[in-house]
């Protein structure tokens, strides 16, 4: 089955300002973010990518550009179950005001058990995104055979979970991964399990390197900004 190579999208304008975009239209790749996107190219011209598969918001389909650009022969399709979780009510909220919210208690310790209000539960956005990844995993091995790369650009959560998915780990247990903006995440597949090739591989140290505010114990949510 094919080898499918998950990219969070670059750097966002609500990642800089600590907000969660959830689905809230409008939010675009900061400069960072762009520059992030131009280099992708670059990073992935050893892989004959034979797809690409990219979540309708407009910082995903923002960080595909230049691929598509450096590539002409291929294009992008939507997939709306690759799209970030819905948030509902929290959407376009300050992480920091968040923090306090009983329910964020529950997204760290028991995601499965959190349903966001007026949006979905953690489970159901699993779900969706293992369920697609199976069809497009039977798509592109009937198109472009079994040992065909593609690739697909998402979110934080949404990546997280389909590792988690991968390694077989309950949904709890997928706050312990970590993905940074425009890092790539490759996982082949194969009939019987799949393997964990890279995790959030950005090429680049920086956010390993000690800072002058510890990191915060609880994940974040949505994938955070990533290196300063």
């Amino acid at each position: 089955m094919p080898t499918l190579i998950l990219v969070r999208h670059g750097r966002s304008t609500a990642n800089t300002e600590g907000l969660l975009a959830g689905w809230t239209p409008g939010v675009a790749l900061d400069e960072r973010g762009a520059a992030q996107a131009a280099a992708l190219p670059g990073r992935l011209a050893g892989l004959p990518v034979s797809e690409v598969v990219t979540s309708p918001l407009q910082r995903c389909e923002e960080t595909v550009r230049p691929l598509l650009e450096a590539r002409p022969g291929l294009r992008a399709h939507t997939e709306e179950r690759i799209g970030e979780c819905h948030y509902g009510d929290w959407s376009g909220r300050k992480l920091a005001e968040l923090k306090d919210e009983p329910l964020m208690e529950v997204v760290q310790a028991h995601p499965s058990a959190a349903a966001f209000p007026g949006g979905e539960s953690m489970r159901a956005m699993q779900a969706r995104a293992a369920e697609a990844v199976r069809e497009w995993n039977a798509r592109v091995e009937r198109e472009h055979g079994a040992d065909a790369v593609y690739l697909m650009c998402s979110h934080g959560d949404i990546i997280k979970s389909l590792v988690a998915d991968a390694l077989g780990l309950h949904l709890d247990l997928f706050q312990r991964i970590a993905v940074e903006p425009c890092s790539i995440t490759a996982i082949r597949y194969t009939r019987l399990r799949p393997f964990l090739l890279r995790l959030g591989d950005t090429g680049d140290f920086a956010s390993l390197a000690p800072r002058e505010e510890p990191p915060a114990g609880d994940a974040p949510v949505g994938g955070g900004a990533g290196a300063p």
